[in-house]
């Protein structure tokens, strides 16, 4: 079983990427490669699920800030949804409440989007 997983589902004109597994310096550029082929698509409306997430390092929440200028650019977003209290506490310590759109779960994400 690999360590980390990304799979992707388009709702409209929003994609959604489901993350699983730990994300950590080694898995990390898994989830850089996905958000470059978002951008070379011009898909721009994201919502990551972390339902299936079991961990996250500081590698990891990198990625997030360093794709969230271009979308915000295209008049995009990202937007997270679904995550464990645990991995939660990880983003809330670092301030991302403040920067990004934390949702209960999808539909609220989708939702944020209309």
């Amino acid at each position: 079983m690999e360590l980390f997983e990304v799979d992707r589902k388009e709702d409209g004109n929003i994609t959604i990427l489901y993350i699983k597994g730990y994300l950590d310096a080694h898995t990390a550029p898994k989830l850089e490669q996905e958000f470059q082929n978002l951008i070379t698509e011009q898909k721009y409306k994201i919502i990551v699920s972390f339902k299936e997430l079991n961990y996250i390092s500081s590698a990891g929440l990198g990625v997030f800030m360093g794709f969230i200028e271009t979308m915000r650019e295209n008049e995009g977003d990202i937007k997270l949804a679904g995550m464990s209290p645990k991995i939660f506490r990880v983003f809330d310590l670092l301030g991302f409440p403040t920067l990004y759109d934390i949702l209960e779960n999808e539909e609220e994400a989708i939702n944020k989007f209309a």
